[in-house]
């Protein structure tokens, strides 16, 4: 495990600590109010820990290196850790409106909200700090396991932020349905929460293409092109946890021997690299040029070989640089 994985697991753990202790401040709270609202942040709680350890168990595995059986390694498990929690996370909601709906028909008295509201309060504040720095990390290093556990844990400090307000308002005007309502608006944030990390997970896990990150490296690419990159296509990126695979066709002078080859490879990964802060692995194919056709987007200012006149030069853009197609033939 390298430090930067080591560091991971750390900030890993303590989520999953620090959870624990507010899971239990939260019941605390829904225990000395009875209220459904507090209860729904409470019920969340669980979803933290146990997503929280999850994650961890994924970090360890997506961690270890490449095997026999898993060329590629193992950081697809980011993906499923994603869909574990956010199927979690969807069942907590359903379970929320169950219950706040429940509430609405068969009112229950609601007590001691001044602590109830001051604890949960406390344990949102927590949440959003360890979520905050959980996502930014996870953002820096391209982990999909922190950038989920940080976007549920904000988002639970935010539900926390809700029901505090709708809570205020049952103190203030002694409506107590307030409660189940407020309880049963932030039961369908947390569904739409669970939702989008499914979503996202099954993106991951079926390879979409993340159109935003393909269009960043392309832009870089076209803006520091060397001229015996004739053409690229076929250009594709695939992520395994936070390694980034990336493959393409490239076309070069066809007179070139193997090691001139090799080395605009060389040089396309530099340039590839130095644009993801991610770690990249690439499989670049090259293609010899085809004149005449080649030759009439070719930007090399003295080719010994040409035999057409330079009439145009292709700009790569997302739409182009995909297509399975030499821009030239």
């Amino acid at each position: 495990m390298t430090d930067t994985n080591k560091r991971h697991f750390s900030v890993q753990l303590f989520a999953l600590l620090l959870g624990l202790l507010l899971m239990g401040a939260k019941f605390l709270a829904w225990w000395l109010t009875n209220s459904n609202a507090i209860l729904t942040d409470a019920l969340e709680s669980i979803i933290n820990v146990v997503a929280a350890a999850f994650g961890l168990y994924s970090l360890v595995l997506a961690a270890k290196p490449r095997d026999r059986n898993h060329p590629y390694g193992h950081g697809k498990v980011e993906f499923l850790s994603a869909g574990f929690e956010g199927s979690l996370i969807f069942l907590a909601g359903m379970a929320i409106i169950g219950k706040a709906g429940y509430n609405l028909i068969f009112p229950q008295e609601i007590q001691d909200l001044d602590i109830g509201l001051l604890l949960t309060g406390i344990a949102g504040a927590i949440n959003f700090g360890i979520g905050h720095v959980l996502e930014k990390r996870g953002e820096k290093h391209n982990s999909l396991i922190l950038r989920a556990s940080g976007k549920h844990l904000k988002s639970d400090a935010y539900s926390s932020a809700g029901l505090i307000a709708g809570l205020g308002l049952v103190i203030a005007t002694g409506w107590t349905a307030l409660d189940s309502l407020v309880a049963l608006i932030f039961g369908g944030i947390i569904i739409w929460t669970g939702f989008r990390l499914i979503r996202q997970s099954v993106a991951g896990i079926m390879d979409e293409a993340d159109y935003q990150l393909i269009q960043n490296l392309v832009e870089k690419l076209e803006r520091d092109r060397l001229d015996s990159w004739i053409d690229i296509h076929n250009f594709r990126v695939i992520k395994y946890g936070a390694t980034l695979h990336i493959d393409c066709h490239m076309t070069v002078p066809w007179y070139y021997d193997v090691r001139q080859g090799y080395e605009e490879v060389r040089k396309f990964s530099i340039l590839m690299k130095e644009h993801c802060e991610a770690p990249v692995e690439f499989f670049v194919h090259i293609d010899p040029c085809d004149p005449p056709g080649n030759c009439r987007i070719c930007r090399m200012a003295y080719c010994p070989k040409r035999t057409a006149p330079m009439e145009t030069s292709i700009t790569w853009t997302l739409d182009n640089i995909m297509k399975n197609q030499n821009h030239g033939g």
